[in-house]
């Protein structure tokens, strides 16, 4: 079989030229502006499990969407069908939904000034020749390295492959047409290992837009491994109070809530624990978190948002003050703000840390609980109340002594913010925002 990156597809120009076909009869029916997206997305994926395969998975998606504005009011309309005939009768749908909405004065594009006039080269197309049988044979190979590595390993829930290559365009009636194709590659292994009549589970994985950054898959499987066998005769502690760290991975998630907290959304809808919150201080002065769109090969690399917008770098916190929010074109009006060029979301997100990781935070940590997965969805994005399910080890005299499961970590974030006390630099780089490890100093540990 033919390898993915040879497979069908259509190209950027292709899919300009199907904005432009549906903005042209969206003016044609006299529209006061219009906005459309449109996008194709091909992926091969491959799961096996006890040495079969157990899933294999080909993609082939595409689609247009089109936003039409009229006096006021929205209209919006899709379809998978991409010939011209269904691309004019969904520019009808949308215009005729139009004139069913209600007024929203703050809708419509987003300023003509602001549309992105270079159009960076971010290099974010790699593809990965990958066929199907080779897919089977890194699937099987990763869950074998796992397997294989402890005799306490006793089941798995398999490894797994996936490529994706994904192009998109976007246009509206500003005369703004950009286009880009990315692509994204992983290889992930997921096992459980028993001791004592109790079984532990954990998972390893490596995510890269560059097929050749990837680890190779007898890493991914003996990573997963040893992450499992180390949770094993996991404890019970007492509930105490003491410093918590954080993994880079779930570190990211810590610091997120406040970035989902100073969106735009959840200012305009007054829902924020940060509420009105620019200018405040809300980490320690230590800590900068800086917006980066246009690194290359970025996990969120892009040189216009989502509404066209030239994306910039910008500083969102400084010495822990907050700077700005994270605006569209809508939230933005509904604020009396201009937009970040955050429609769809921030860009490339980094927390610089100190010269130390992991290993050199447990020394300074001392005595207290290491963090290594987080349960439930225990937030309240509007309070900052904080309760999350945690499973990790405990550190005494800055080594680690056993895993402890069975707890919970607990406080409200406008306090524990402030109580971060050092961010490693073994920064994660699978994901969008880069942060290292991360360490608060006091936090409510509920056990038994």
């Amino acid at each position: 079989m033919a390898d993915i990156a040879k497979r069908e597809t259509l190209g950027r120009a292709e899919l300009e030229g199907l904005v432009g076909l549906a903005l042209d009869e969206a003016k044609r029916l006299g529209v006061d502006q219009a906005e459309v997206a449109a996008s194709q997305d091909i992926g091969l994926s491959a799961t096996a499990r006890l040495g079969d395969i157990e899933n294999l998975e080909f993609t082939n998606d595409r689609g247009i969407g089109i936003t039409v504005y009229k006096d006021s009011c929205k209209g919006n309309a899709s379809t998978s069908d991409i010939t011209p005939a269904a691309i004019r009768e969904a520019v009808a749908k949308a215009c005729s939904f139009a004139t069913l909405t209600a007024k929203d004065t703050y809708s419509g594009l987003a300023d003509a000034d602001r549309m992105a006039t270079t159009l960076f080269d971010l290099d974010l197309d790699h593809p990965w020749e990958l066929d199907v049988n080779d897919a089977i044979a890194l699937a099987i190979e990763t869950e074998q390295a796992a397997m294989s590595h402890d005799k306490r390993i006793s089941n798995s829930e398999g490894g797994s492959v996936s490529t994706n290559r994904g192009s998109r365009a976007y246009g509206n009636t500003h005369g703004f047409i950009g286009s880009h194709t990315r692509t994204s590659h992983s290889m992930t292994c997921v096992v459980l290992a028993e001791a004592n009549g109790a079984m532990e589970r954990d998972y390893h994985y490596t995510s890269s837009r560059v097929p050749t950054q990837l680890e190779d898959a007898v890493s991914v499987g003996v990573r997963a491994a040893e992450k499992t066998v180390a949770r094993l005769n996991a404890r019970k502690i007492k509930t105490t109070t003491a410093p918590v760290l954080f993994i880079p991975e779930l570190a990211r998630s810590f610091i997120g809530h406040a970035i989902g907290a100073i969106s735009g959304g959840a200012q305009y809808r007054r829902s924020s624990f940060l509420l009105d919150a620019a200018g405040q201080q809300v980490f320690p002065d230590f800590i900068d978190v800086q917006e980066r769109p246009h690194i290359p090969q970025g996990m969120a690399s892009r040189a216009f948002d989502g509404e066209g917008v030239a994306t910039y770098d910008r500083d969102i916190f400084k010495d822990g003050i907050l700077q700005g929010y994270l605006l569209s074109s809508y939230s933005a009006r509904r604020l009396g703000l201009e937009s970040t060029a955050n429609a769809g979301g921030a860009q490339n997100l980094i927390v610089p840390g100190r010269e130390t990781d992991l290993a050199g935070l447990i020394r300074e940590m001392g005595t207290g609980f290491l963090v290594e997965e987080l349960i439930g969805q225990g937030v309240n994005a509007v309070t900052g109340d904080y309760s999350r399910g945690a499973v990790g080890h405990w550190v005494e005299n800055g080594e680690i002594q056993y895993a402890v499961h069975e707890v919970t970590i607990a406080g409200n974030l406008k306090e524990l913010y402030p109580r971060i006390a050092a961010i490693g630099n073994d920064q994660d780089l699978r994901s969008s925002m880069l942060v290292g490890s991360l360490l608060v100093e006091e936090m409510t540990i509920a056990g038994a």
